[in-house]
């Protein structure tokens, strides 16, 4: 039996190209081994047979941006809690959305070192980004405060005009502000008021402070957009890739 040797090795000497090409044809999924995409170099390999796609490229694989409709209680970014359900670990390919129309070839280095940018409370729902391309990094984190993002709002019962007014001055505390938001009335029934905020950054707390503030108990959060990019009719739970088109 011949000994095992790593893929990138067979398939460079199968070829007759370097083994870095052989690593990128690997990794952009354009290698089966007995039928089946292997996307790990590493992969070790004796007898299989290994195959090329025939619209294999060695075009350089573009870092990707994630949208997630993050359920209520799913945390932001990952933890070691017992019993705390990371947003990161809906990053799969059973919870892409059947409607993303991107059309990208999932491959796993897409879902890999996905940084989430937009920090969200525990408890709320809504829109996730996740990236590993670094300017949508700096653009959601480092300057978080240029960026608007949309929230839904529940509370308890009625709210009144003239508690709308006061929400809608700055929130100061300490001499510092912590929340300059724009609200409006959004749906609402006889138990709850829905309440929609529209403020600049993604600090989780400052909206629920606001509340508290004036006396609102909050029932229900839901970011509904970051920046000019919506949730829209994302379903909860799951994900899509942002479209080339698409921007913050």
């Amino acid at each position: 039996m011949n000994e095992p040797i790593r893929l990138a090795k067979r398939l460079a000497e199968q070829l007759n190209c370097s083994r870095s090409q052989a690593e990128q044809y690997i990794e952009g999924g354009w290698v089966r081994v007995n039928g089946v995409i292997q996307e790990s170099p590493q992969h070790r390999v004796t007898n299989e047979t290994i195959e090329l796609d025939k619209n294999a490229t060695l075009l350089e694989i573009v870092p990707m941006t994630i949208l997630l409709h993050k359920p209520p209680g799913y945390a932001w970014e990952d933890n070691e809690q017992r019993g705390k359900l990371n947003a990161s670990s809906l990053l799969d390919a059973a919870h892409r959305s059947k409607a993303d129309s991107s059309v990208v070839r999932l491959l796993q280095r897409h879902l890999k070192n996905q940084a989430c940018v937009t920090p969200l409370e525990s408890g709320a729902s809504g829109l996730l980004v996740f990236s590993q391309d670094f300017r949508i990094q700096r653009k959601l984190w480092d300057d978080a405060h240029f960026v608007e993002n949309e929230t839904i709002v529940e509370v308890s019962g009625e709210v009144s005009e003239e508690a709308l007014q006061a929400l809608n001055r700055p929130f100061m505390r300490r001499d510092r502000l912590v929340l300059h938001a724009k609200v409006s009335y959004s749906k609402s029934n006889d138990q709850v008021t829905g309440l929609r905020f529209a403020a600049k950054g993604a600090e989780p707390g400052r909206i629920a402070a606001l509340c508290e503030h004036h006396s609102l108990q909050v029932v229900g959060m839901k970011r509904i957009r970051v920046g000019r990019v919506p949730l829209a009719d994302l379903p909860v739970g799951q994900w899509r890739f942002l479209a080339a088109h698409e921007r913050f």
